[in-house]
């Protein structure tokens, strides 16, 4: 390819306020341009850079075993109403009618899809277990896209689906476990791998690949002493015991006139943090309740862990008309002592969801359910007794993690993640099942693994790049070799040369963009060069022609030499 015919060559001028250094790179080197917020079109450096990370990523997956097929964009409505997740997808669902009023949803994942394909057929045992997988467009309505190709609307997700038994998941769990590390090594991405979120479906199996970044979303915990990494969503923190043989106290009614927050009270009394009782109210709309969430004063609630718990995906904080008018309590100063079980107004039931840290302390303090009123020695069992006790607790950086070590915080860009399905959408899919050895229909035990292609092409520019621009990885760069001729005229001899040197190039199946402009500047090529980031530049002029050769540098290195002509240095 020749730069004079690209489209979408770079600009320094476009992207240049963008902060975040992958998305205003991609831009400027002419690899993506946005459409509308969150959906990207790739331009012709863009979509090589993606087709290649995508056969990387498709020969491990049939290395491992896997099968690839293609499954259509617009998936039958009725499909995600079996399986209830019309309401519960955990992100905005987008959907569409034909011109015949059916309805259809614009996946943003295709497990109702894969499942509906397999029930199709009939299938023994003897067939199990297999893994297929797609590489497909999906559609996430997000509410804020940000970060360029970290977090869009419109992507390409490598999603696989395993069916067999539940011992033979357990064995292909392992198998794509180790096929995602191959596969991010060869990409060039050094990757952690952290135990996640499970969602509402649970399940012991769940883990997200995840790339060191300090632009990432992605928030884990890595242990002092242990091999512990954990996302935020599920790090277990360890609370230390406070004053447990401190003697029960009879709990007493004070004036508390201050502001509403923790720091307050703890002002106000002079007591420590840890001491008090934090509530937080919230709303499940899942299930129609009040929550009351209440952990010692120097955690916070974790809402993911609470929401799991209570296999709520709806979750969201009371408002102060509700904290008053329906509970008859004070916003900043609610507490699990003497609150109403039941909203006055909604009928709504209220239950109370203790953290496991209330066990290490004795006679906390907290509020009163009345403004201005605080109540001092409250005690868990004897003063109020939580319906459901758990780790709801957000884990932070400096805590002790679960295995006596210190919690170091992390973040990070999710790649990729494997994930336990089980029995969640057999069970709720009528026919999903495969004849077993005694003749049986058995359910299928099912796993889920996904590679988003754009975010990790993103998070591989976040990794490599300089103030100059892109600096691809061999294995994924948009071309091998950048070509660059300086001369003012089709006529001069580093332009001739240079076009022996590309034909040259193309009869070795060199993969070369030769920038050969006329008329431009030495220093806006260059320029260009560094920002596009190919790993190999060969600059013919007639200074370097003088000097009896090209002159080439690596894209990742300071210093150019001159080399012969005739190419025998490059390797075949």
């Amino acid at each position: 390819m020749k730069v004079s015919q690209l489209f979408g060559r770079p600009s320094k001028n476009d992207g240049a306020h963008f902060k975040i250094d992958s998305h205003r790179l991609l831009i400027q080197a002419g690899f993506i341009r946005e459409s509308t917020a969150g959906r990207y079109y790739y331009l012709p450096l863009g979509i090589r850079v993606h087709e290649k990370i995508t056969q990387i990523v498709r020969t491990h997956m049939n290395d491992a075993g896997a099968q690839e097929l293609l499954s259509p964009v617009l998936h039958p409505l009725e499909l995600w109403q079996e399986t209830n997740r019309t309401s519960s997808a955990g992100f905005e669902l987008m959907q569409v009618k034909d011109r015949h009023g059916s309805d259809f949803a614009l996946g943003g994942t295709a497990e109702e899809m894969m499942v509906d394909l397999v029930r199709r057929f009939n299938i023994s045992y003897k067939d199990l277990p297999f893994n297929i997988y797609q590489f497909s467009m999906k559609f996430r309505d997000e509410l804020r896209a940000r970060g360029g190709l970290l977090r869009v609307r419109e992507f390409v997700m490598k999603d696989a689906y395993s069916f067999g038994t539940e011992e033979q998941f357990e064995a292909e769990y392992q198998n794509m476990r180790e096929t995602y590390s191959k596969i991010f090594t060869a990409l060039g991405l050094d990757t952690v791998v952290a135990e996640a979120d499970g969602g509402y479906i649970g399940g012991d199996y769940c883990h997200e690949f995840i790339a060191n970044s300090d632009v990432g979303e992605s928030t884990y915990f890595i242990e002092d002493g242990s091999d512990y990494v954990a996302h935020e969503d599920v790090a277990v923190a360890v609370a230390d015991d406070k004053n447990t043989d401190e003697a029960l106290q009879d709990t007493e009614e004070v004036e508390a006139v201050r502001g509403t927050t923790m720091e307050d009270g703890a002002e106000l009394h002079g007591k420590p943090l840890w001491q008090q009782i934090k509530d937080v109210l919230f709303v499940d709309e899942t299930n129609d309740q009040y929550v009351l969430a209440i952990i010692r004063g120097d955690f916070d609630v974790n809402e993911t862990k609470l929401g799991n718990l209570l296999g709520s995906h709806s979750l969201r904080a009371a408002t102060e008309e509700e904290v008053r008018e329906d509970l008859h309590s004070e916003p900043g100063f609610i507490s699990p002592v003497g609150i109403a079980r039941v909203g006055e107004k909604s009928g709504r039931k209220l239950i109370i969801v203790a953290d496991k840290s209330l066990r290490t302390v004795r006679n906390a303090y907290g509020g009163a359910n009345e403004k201005h009123k605080d109540l001092f020695n409250m005690n868990i069992d004897r003063d109020y007794q939580p319906d459901q006790e758990a780790d709801i607790a957000l884990a932070m950086n400096g805590m002790a993690g679960p295995h006596g070590g210190v919690l170091n915080e992390k973040r990070g860009i999710e790649v990729g993640n494997i994930f336990q399905l089980g029995y969640h959408y057999t069970d709720l899919m009528q026919g999903a099942t495969f004849t077993n050895e005694s003749g049986q229909k058995q359910k299928y035990y099912m796993g889920c693994y996904g590679i988003g292609i754009g975010r990790t092409l993103a998070a591989i520019v976040e990794r490599y790049h300089d103030e100059h621009g892109i600096i691809w990885p061999e294995s994924i760069a948009p071309y091998q070799v950048m070509l660059v001729s300086l001369a003012r005229s089709i006529d001069e001899e580093a332009h001739m040369q240079a076009q022996t040197l590309y034909d040259r190039l193309l009869e070795k199946g060199v993969e070369v963009l030769w920038d050969d402009r006329i008329g431009v500047r030495p220093g806006e090529k260059f320029a260009d060069a560094d920002l596009m980031g190919i790993p190999l530049r060969i600059v013919v002029s007639a200074k370097s022609l003088e000097k009896g050769g090209v002159e080439v540098k690596r894209r990742s290195e300071q210093e150019a030499t001159i080399k012969p002509v005739d190419l025998d240095w490059l390797r075949e």
